[in-house]
């Protein structure tokens, strides 16, 4: 959308002569740019608009994210579609370096997060790069008897024993558009982590990835809570980086998300034991799941 600037724009317009003075080669580009906009710019950074080659602007809503609900169960915030499980698979992978499990694994686990997943992820930094590959092959080469090669049996014995969550927020069931969710597959907030399935492949999870995870949440001592999400037949549905990155390596992936309400909207909610349930997840899954089903 077109953000809202001013109301006072058109007294503006003389200042656009002052933005490109005869003899600024390569300034032809601010001619299409609002002179307020650029000295505000400017004034942030404490510099001319003459000094400004090129600029990426992104807007956002800067209020901070807070509790609410009769019981404070629920949190507010913007940006929660993905930063919140980009926060928490941090978070996991903090805790999980400094835990005793760290000690007998011989596995590598990481988090890879990338810009442009609500755009298509087709870009030089997004899923649809070659970032992804290339790094499970660099890993791959660094273990290889001659490092400096890419040993074949090594890299495909790797890939079979990878395993990929591609975790996204999933979308709660709204009681204003209840109708929206297949009866049987709607998932609620603070009720569980949610398995996202679609059978056109918007989704990669599938008969065997789905069975880990609700395996290694059904053996925790935590017991963590499943939930199942699958967009109605008659409905579109959004995608996420799971069947690219999938594509792309050959690595098994499941698609897990936290419920909630106002996707992508400016101010979006999710419930607070979200966190919790997907912490105790992702845990598990970087110490059951090599252990005991890489061999599925």
């Amino acid at each position: 959308m077109s953000p809202i600037l001013g109301t006072n724009t058109l007294l503006e317009a003389a200042a656009a002569k002052q933005l490109n003075q005869p003899g600024d080669e390569g300034d032809d580009w601010k001619k299409g740019q609002e002179p307020a906009l650029m000295r505000l710019i400017a004034n942030e950074l404490g510099i001319d608009t003459k000094q400004i080659a090129s600029f990426e602007l992104g807007l956002f809503d800067t209020q901070p994210a807070s509790l609410g609900g009769v019981k404070d169960e629920f949190l507010y915030s913007g940006r929660l579609d993905n930063l919140a499980t980009v926060f928490v698979q941090l978070e996991t992978l903090m805790d999980y370096s400094k835990s005793e499990d760290l000690v007998e694994d011989d596995m590598i686990s990481l988090i890879a997060c990338f810009d442009h997943e609500e755009v298509g992820s087709n870009s030089g930094q997004g899923a649809g790069s070659p970032v992804m590959k290339e790094a499970v092959d660099r890993i791959t080469a660094a273990f290889s008897q001659n490092s400096h090669s890419l040993d074949p049996e090594t890299h495909a014995s790797t890939v079979r024993k990878s395993f990929i969550l591609s975790v996204d927020q999933a979308h709660a069931v709204h009681p204003n558009y209840a109708s929206k969710h297949e009866k049987n597959h709607g998932p609620k907030m603070n009720a569980g982590i949610t398995i996202k399935t679609n059978q056109n492949q918007r989704y990669a999870t599938n008969g065997v990835t789905g069975f880990i995870v609700r395996e290694l949440a059904r053996k925790s001592t935590t017991k963590v809570p499943i939930q199942e999400f699958c967009v109605r037949s008659d409905c579109p549905c959004g995608s996420t980086i799971g069947p690219i990155i999938s594509a792309l390596t050959g690595i098994r992936t499941v698609d897990l998300g936290m419920p909630q309400l106002s996707m992508h909207s400016c101010r979006e909610v999710m419930g607070i034991a979200g966190r919790l349930f997907y912490l105790s997840l992702v845990c598990l899954c970087m110490t059951a799941l090599q252990n005991t089903y890489t061999n599925i």
